[in-house]
């Protein structure tokens, strides 16, 4: 593992000021734009860079400390990290060395998202839904090259159609050239003289289309199906964005769905639940069927209808149809409810609580 400390020189019990202070001393000595002619220059400043990456993080230099190791996707992804680091120091990136400033070039076009409302059943089932997409298409005028009819773009003559440009900085390390986006072309390398008058240059418009988009069964709630290429149009060439369909299901009065189990509730009376019924249970296709409800069934049993819940989700098989039955215990009794249901409490030993009704026929009134 490689020693970091003694790459910047410091003591193990350095302070940041002090490895920020060896960085910069090191870096002005070390850097490759400074040593032209030293082959190695190039890798004894990425590991000076990587030290300093490393110890300038309070926690990156706990985990060092303890042996933990890093790889080089936990520093540097094409240098992105070292850039900022130069930009902290010298103001900026520097050329021939991290892979200085991309072309920008035309831009990808725009993401869009819209949202769905479906039923249960529909859900269920998939459905086809016709729907508006308010987005950037491309320009009927110049078909999407951004110059009038006639007149094609033409090489940035500031950056020679490179998107960059090289820039002399004065930095502590002295004068360094500095790879910056062309200001002229903006990155792109070519220019429009005679911008399209529809589009302004821009090679699209605004505009509202209708699209068709298949909506596959099992979908939940919070779905969310990416369409590629079906968002806005880019810019010049540029590939368009995608269109997300964000699905929204609208509850349901019979049905609870959890995951791809449907879940419905039925309610019995004490009777029912003890001598057993049959009873209907709707679908989610809008049939119905019927279960047998066995004697002494209790509250909160739960009955399962395999495969009569959802479907899963671009996969095969469905969920369950869960029946939930509540055992409902009457609040009124009328005074022949009562006696039977004492009757029975008495043949099943069980001994209620007297009525007031029953006190007052006891006492005579």
């Amino acid at each position: 593992m490689k020693d970091y400390y003694d790459i910047l020189g410091v003591a193990r019990d350095a302070t940041q000021d002090e490895i920020k202070k060896a960085f910069r001393r090191l870096a002005r000595d070390t850097h490759p734009d400074a040593n032209p002619d030293d082959p190695a220059a190039e890798a004894r400043f990425r590991d000076i860079a990587e030290a300093y990456e490393i110890l300038s993080d309070p926690q990156r230099r706990a985990a060092y400390d303890r042996g933990e190791q890093f790889g080089a996707g936990d520093l540097f992804s094409s240098f992105g990290g070292l850039d900022e680091i130069l930009q902290q120091f010298f103001g900026g990136g520097f050329g021939g060395f991290g892979g200085g400033v991309r072309r920008r070039g035309p831009q990808r076009g725009s993401d869009v998202a819209v949202v769905v409302d479906l039923d249960l059943a529909e859900a269920a089932v998939g459905v086809s839904r016709t729907i508006d997409v308010a987005a950037p298409d491309r320009c009927p005028v110049c078909g999407g090259v951004g110059a009038e009819p006639g007149h094609d773009p033409l090489r940035c003559t500031t950056c020679n159609g490179a998107g960059q440009v090289q820039v002399a900085r004065q930095t502590m390390l002295g004068s360094m050239m500095t790879v910056t986006e062309c200001s002229v072309c903006r990155g792109r390398g070519e220019v429009i003289d005679t911008p399209c008058k529809m589009c302004s240059g821009a090679g699209r418009i605004d505009s509202e289309r209708t699209l068709t988009v298949e909506i596959p069964a099992g979908v939940d709630d919070g779905t969310r199906l990416r369409l590629s290429g079906r968002g806005g149009v880019g810019e010049r060439g540029a590939p368009p964005g995608d269109l997300y369909v964000q699905v929204r299901i609208a509850p349901h009065p019979d049905f609870t769905r959890i995951g791809n189990d449907l879940h419905h509730k039925v309610q019995i009376g004490i009777a029912e639940a003890a001598l057993g019924k049959t009873i209907p249970v709707p679908l989610v296709d809008g049939s119905a069927t019927e279960i047998e409800i066995p004697a002494g069934t209790q509250s909160a049993t739960v009955f399962r209808l395999g495969r009569q819940g959802m479907p899963r989700l671009q996969r095969r098989g469905r969920g369950d149809l869960l029946i939930e039955v509540e055992v409902l215990v009457p609040t009124a009794l009328d005074p022949e409810q009562e006696d039977a249901l004492r009757q029975f409490a008495e043949l099943h030993g069980e001994e209620p609580i007297e009525s007031k009704r029953r006190k007052r026929k006891r006492r005579g009134r």
